[in-house]
């Protein structure tokens, strides 16, 4: 049996898993921070980045210290359009899902916005011409029925009152071609460098439209909600899933966004009172079925592709 096929060691698997399972639980918070911050929801996003800058930084000198250079060297290999692209995009995926938080519930908003892989496959199929199974158009039909559920209760509200759900979609827009990006980065990048040159890339674009909203909380408080979202999100949240997938298989990458979703449904039921409908809850999980069968999909087109990345779909 080679390397690459023999079953993990069960202590590694299982801090992996704890690390999983952490990650994911520290993300589902975000949307709580994003819902009580004291500035505009693109100031929140873009604090989410200034803030997380200096820890992602401390991070890239502490694996570059760890591994041996790479060739190119780093100069050269920095400059790759695609890290500007790669941040171009989680900048629009922040935007539009911090704008739907304050407008749809918390749990629905993350919930449509992790749609990402089911976006990702249409993307591929788009660009490279990577026809998807039959797995994965049933997916897209069971994700189309949940969604209906999920906005049926909304449809007399009019215009107005689906906004926030439909910005919430365009998130996963975003995000989907987000992982594209990434994904292709990080078969020749670390985890760290790409985290915080796509993180300063989307903090940058996002200070103009910023500044035109409630840029600087009222209170410490409000610097607390903040540092908050950055840490949990960005820092945090999103180095405990890094870690994680390196050590466990590409299937267990759906079980964060589970996790995630679940998490920021309870979080937003015990802080802020929000409460979904049954038919609300019914259609949730019909998505995540539909997640987890394009997710099976992709992993099954995946496992022919040894080159294929590994990625994380949450947020």
């Amino acid at each position: 049996m080679s390397e690459t096929t023999q079953a993990i060691p069960a202590r590694p698997q299982f801090a992996a898993l704890t690390a999983l399972f952490a990650g994911a639980l520290a993300i589902g918070a975000s949307g709580i921070f994003v819902r009580l911050s004291e500035t505009g929801p693109t100031a929140t996003a873009f604090w989410r980045g200034a803030l997380a800058l200096p820890f992602l930084a401390i991070w890239v000198l502490l694996e570059r210290r760890r591994r041996a250079p790479v060739v190119p060297g780093p100069a050269a290999s920095l400059r790759e359009p695609l890290f500007l692209w790669a941040g171009v995009f989680f900048a629009g995926d922040l935007a539009l899902w911090h704008a739907s938080l304050l407008l749809t519930s918390i749990a629905a908003s993350t919930l449509e916005a992790n749609c990402a892989p089911i976006f990702v496959s249409l993307a591929a199929w788009a660009l490279w011409g990577e026809r998807p199974r039959l797995g994965f158009a049933l997916a897209l039909a069971a994700a189309f029925a949940g969604m209906l559920l999920i906005l049926a209760p909304k449809l007399a509200g009019g215009g107005h009152a689906l906004l926030g759900d439909g910005l919430g979609l365009g998130t996963a827009c975003f995000y989907a071609a987000y992982i594209l990006a990434v994904s292709r980065l990080r078969t020749r990048h670390g985890t760290a460098i790409v985290m915080l040159n796509t993180t300063l890339v989307f903090t940058v674009l996002l200070l103009p439209l910023a500044l035109s909203q409630k840029f600087l909380p009222d209170t410490v408080h409000g610097w607390l909600l903040l540092a908050g979202c950055a840490l949990s999100a960005q820092v945090v949240g999103q180095s405990l899933i890094a870690y994680a997938l390196a050590h466990l298989p590409a299937t267990f990458s759906a079980v964060g966004l589970y996790v995630q979703v679940i998490a920021a449904a309870i979080y937003a039921w015990l802080l802020l009172g929000e409460r979904l409908t049954t038919v609300q809850l019914a259609g949730g999980l019909v998505v995540l079925i539909a997640i987890a069968m394009a997710r099976g999909s992709q992993v099954g087109r995946a496992s022919s592709q040894s080159s294929t990345p590994r990625h994380s779909e949450s947020r």
